[in-house]
């Protein structure tokens, strides 16, 4: 029954695509040296079922001829062994570029402008514009840090579509592994280490993933949420939650002095 539900075999043998353009060139990747291996299995498969066949011992038969090494046969293997590698080597390094490096934002991004100064977001280094949120894993819940002083969100990533995206990432106490599958490969979380990745979400949606290093006890309870919106959406959300956040600690602080008076 649980092979039947459509998500258990949504990209079964591929990674997941579709959600971010790094995304869909690990996917491409994949398929590519995927296919390669399919056909070299096949190749190899099918000369060996040919030769049991073929060579099958039969009654009455004579004995099968004894031989040791065939130099062009073993030379041929090896070159070709060799020039499938340089090939996906290659190819390796095209795509490479593309997933390591994170592209400028669209123009209708946020940080593809004048717009990134509304929220305080600093020029960041190089040519591509980004948005730069900080990622912490903690047993048993992901914390996200926006660009501004003291705005953050758990459980929940909320990011402006059509904008580059890099998240720095780390960790306060254990090993974890920050990983949505649609928008690409997996970033670990490490304590006194601080890992990069990014991604590009091209219209509003929500992505799921989890911690993919076991952590602990409630190891799988530490789910991660990305929710893409609008710019207009997501500077919405920063406002609401940079208000939250100071009422709350205006509470805080009213609580902590009349529990002083009353004492």
């Amino acid at each position: 029954m649980l092979a039947l539900v459509p998500e258990a075999w949504a990209d079964a043998f591929t990674p997941e695509s579709g959600g971010s353009p790094n995304a869909d060139d690990i996917d491409s990747l994949y398929k590519i040296t995927l296919y390669v291996g399919i056909l070299i299995f096949l190749i190899v498969e099918g000369a060996l079922i040919w030769a049991l066949v073929r060579h099958r011992a039969r009654r009455g038969g004579p004995e099968p001829a004894q031989i040791r090494g065939n130099t062009p046969l073993e030379l041929g293997w090896t070159v070709g062994a060799g020039l499938i590698l340089v090939v996906i080597t290659v190819v390796t390094f095209v795509f490479l570029g593309d997933i390591e490096n994170p592209p400028e934002s669209d123009a209708g991004g946020l940080a593809s402008g004048v717009e990134v100064a509304s929220i305080g977001q600093s020029e960041p280094p190089g040519d591509a514009k980004t948005l730069k949120i900080a990622v912490n894993g903690q047993q048993y819940l992901w914390r996200y840090d926006y660009p501004g002083k003291e705005i953050y969100s758990y459980h929940e990533l909320v990011v402006p579509i059509k904008t580059t995206v890099t998240l720095k990432i780390t960790s306060s106490d254990v090993a974890h592994s920050w990983w949505i599958p649609k928008l690409g490969g997996k970033a670990d979380a490490v304590p006194g280490h601080t890992n990069q990745t990014w991604f590009k979400i091209p219209k509003p949606g929500l992505y799921s993933g989890q911690c993919a290093e076991l952590c602990g006890a409630g190891h799988a309870d530490m789910r991660a949420q990305v929710r893409a919106v609008t710019p207009a959406e997501y500077e919405r959300f920063i406002a609401r939650q940079k208000a939250d956040i100071r009422r709350a600690q205006t509470d805080l602080a009213i609580q902590r002095r009349e529990r002083g008076g009353d004492q």
